[in-house]
């Protein structure tokens, strides 16, 4: 039996024709299906595309108003550690540096960590 045959002896399909066609109410719960499916992934993906707000930059001789300690959390604070050099006048330990030795550690401290990333 070749392909053609096997086609032509097929019965006929025999689906309502209610079942042929989309009504109107069917049509509607497709769209709003579908724009549910596309809200929810709109929502899955807006965390990862939305956009992040600037950090302050904060320039380092900006901190040189603030007293000694608040200098250094500001430093901390804003390298995201504080250099080991510094870290005995932040509690006390030590005399604290001139401005100009906070400064260039700071400088040093944010170089060695861009190039770790």
């Amino acid at each position: 039996m070749t392909h053609d045959q096997m086609m032509q002896a097929l019965s006929p399909v025999r689906l309502p024709g209610s079942m042929a066609t989309l009504s109107l109410p069917e049509m509607a719960a497709l769209l709003a299906f579908g724009i549910l499916a596309g809200l929810a992934v709109a929502a899955a993906v807006l965390p990862l595309t939305r956009r992040r707000a600037p950090r302050r930059r904060i320039r380092l001789a900006d901190l040189r108003a603030l007293p000694v300690p608040q200098r250094m959390l500001a430093l901390a604070r804003h390298l995201g550690h504080l250099p080991e050099a510094l870290r005995a006048a932040a509690y006390g330990a030590a005399p604290p540096p001139s401005d100009r030795r906070i400064e260039r550690l700071a400088r040093r401290a944010r170089l060695r960590r861009m190039w770790r990333r």
